[in-house]
């Protein structure tokens, strides 16, 4: 049951990483172009889509 608990979790987690990313899109593009700072939310998609993967069902 716990396991379940912690997919469903790790999914939720992973999809809100996904719309952070997106949302954060045109921010992060600005970021690099006008200021030359990278803003790693790749990292943060990344992380969590592994975790998730990682998961034993």
């Amino acid at each position: 049951m716990f396991d379940r608990i912690r997919s469903t979790t790790l999914f939720g987690l992973h999809q809100a990483a996904i719309a952070i990313g997106i949302s954060l899109f045109p921010v992060a593009v600005f970021a690099r172009d006008r200021l030359g700072i990278n803003v790693p939310v790749h990292r943060l998609v990344e992380t969590t889509g592994e975790a998730y993967e990682n998961v034993d069902e």
